[in-house]
């Protein structure tokens, strides 16, 4: 079978699907990114003054134009900032003239569902996902439940550069809490399953990373049936994905073998990603969890169309999939891009190995629980165990090395590294890739080879990462 090979892979910025400006050229946006707005808590976006600032431009753009106040819902994980920033935003919409519903610690898919099912304009979630403690940021849902367009996030940094005014008093919103919205979500997550799962019998370790999902997850699996050993749910405000969740997966390996479960579930600090690990102590990352739930609905005649991936997608899941006759296609990395072709093609399932799993028809947006329980649903209407199913797919040994390259530094598309691409191309055959990415964050192109031997691949990243630094050299120095 003959794989095309990615060459060179750009990394996605802001403006790469943003609208054109009057002139043509792309706008550029000042605050967002690929996943809203991150950094380190006290600098410059992420601090309390610019919240309120931003809680205020959202609450202008949300406003209703038809009398009604409307409602922008906001919920947090558990990092200790978010108390600070749930503040700031509260106050900013508040003085916007928007009501608030307040959610609390609750995972990023829930905030979506809750979004659209309490028909709030829009959706605010605090959160920095899997990063550790120090760092924090704001990702918008729309009333419908999916990330903001390119032109509501323009019309927010619009209103950014205004000075910021309060409405009328009487006219200036009211806050509450939704206490019923752990509740809620609850029950949608069993509900994608449908009446006749049942997980007893089943002994499931489930590690929340002492994030949002801490008050969720373990209530989802035991009430489905399941024994349930819950770790990394006691949140301190410090702790968020410390040596525990989908970001140490080890930890639930190791655990899993203590207690002989039956398989392990681990979430990242806002319950978007999930990795699982089956009673042999393997785990399985994103790509292994998304063949095994396409696999399912092939088994039950569920049509899909195909599914998305992105260019780190393992060669092993496009193999996999297109051996069944599943389409496959690749996006640049980040969950945005991986919605906006599933959408653009009419496709239900896609995801990246991170672990951030889509399955459009059952939920907006990526959500942890629900592909975890998507993939329990395999392993019991299959009859077959976790690791059973994860070795219906062959993967493929990845290695990826991070080279560090000054600013402004044209490696990708430079001939010596075309060259030495084609080389190591030709030496893997029809049954390997090439992955160079430049990092949206940092000055680091990231080097990724792949195929069947482990030994060929390694040798041969460390061959092509040293290819990437002798060019780097050479331009830093001329």
């Amino acid at each position: 079978m003959s794989v095309s090979k990615t060459h060179l892979g750009s990394a996605p910025n802001a403006a790469a699907h943003a609208p054109s400006s009057t002139h043509g050229a792309p706008a550029v946006k000042r605050y967002f990114g690929t996943d809203g707005i991150r950094g380190a808590v006290g600098q410059a976006p992420i601090t309390p003054d610019f919240m309120l600032k931003l809680g205020w431009a959202a609450g202008r753009v949300f406003a209703s134009t038809n009398g009604s106040r409307g409602k922008i819902l906001i919920g947090k994980d558990t990092r200790i900032s978010g108390y600070m920033f749930e503040a700031a935003l509260e106050a900013g919409v508040a003085a916007a003239g928007v009501d608030i519903g307040l959610l609390g610690p609750m995972p990023t898919p829930a905030i979506a569902y809750l979004t659209r099912t309490l028909r709030a304009r829009a959706g605010i979630v605090i959160s920095a996902s899997h990063n550790s403690f120090e760092d924090n940021g704001i990702k918008f849902f729309s009333g419908t439940g999916t990330k903001l367009p390119d032109d509501i996030e323009h019309a927010i940094e619009a209103e950014l550069e205004k000075e910021l005014s309060t409405v009328r008093p009487e006219l200036i919103g009211k806050a509450s809490r939704v206490n019923d919205a752990a509740g809620r979500y609850i029950e949608f997550c069993k509900s994608t399953v449908g009446q006749s799962l049942r997980l007893n019998g089943m002994k499931i370790v489930v590690d929340c990373a002492h994030g949002s999902t801490y008050h969720i997850a373990p209530s989802v699996f035991t009430e489905l049936g399941a024994t349930v050993i819950a770790q990394g749910v006691a949140p301190d405000g410090l702790n968020i994905n410390q040596n525990a969740g989908s970001t140490s997966p080890q930890v639930l390996a190791d655990r899993v073998i203590a207690e002989k479960a039956d398989l392990g579930v681990a979430f990242d600090g806002d319950g978007d990603r999930v990795v699982m690990v089956d009673h042999l102590g393997n785990v399985l990352d994103g790509d292994e969890i998304l063949y095994i739930i396409a696999r399912d609905r092939l088994r039950q005649g569920i049509e899909f169309g195909g599914v998305v991936g992105t260019q780190m997608s393992n060669l092993g899941l496009q193999l996999g999939l297109e051996s069944l006759g599943v389409s496959f296609t690749r996006t640049p990395v980040g969950d945005r891009y991986v919605m906006q072709e599933m959408i653009k093609r009419g496709w239900s399932l896609g995801g990246e190995s991170s672990g951030h799993v889509i399955c459009l028809d059952l939920s907006s947006t990526g959500d942890g629980i629900i592909s975890a329980l998507q993939a329990l649903a395999a392993v019991v209407n299959g009859g077959k165990s976790l690791a059973e199913l994860r070795t219906q797919m062959s993967k493929f040994p990845q290695k990826m090395v991070n080279v560090s390259i000054s600013h402004g530094a044209e490696i990708v598309g430079n001939a010596v590294i075309t060259d030495a691409v084609k080389g190591v191309e030709a030496e893997l055959g029809a049954r390997g890739r090439v992955l160079l990415r430049p990092s949206g964050t940092e000055p680091v192109l990231r080097v990724m080879v792949e195929g069947e031997d482990a030994s060929d691949v390694t040798r041969l990243a460390e061959q092509l990462a040293q290819a990437v630094r002798d060019v780097a050299r050479d331009q830093h120095l001329g």
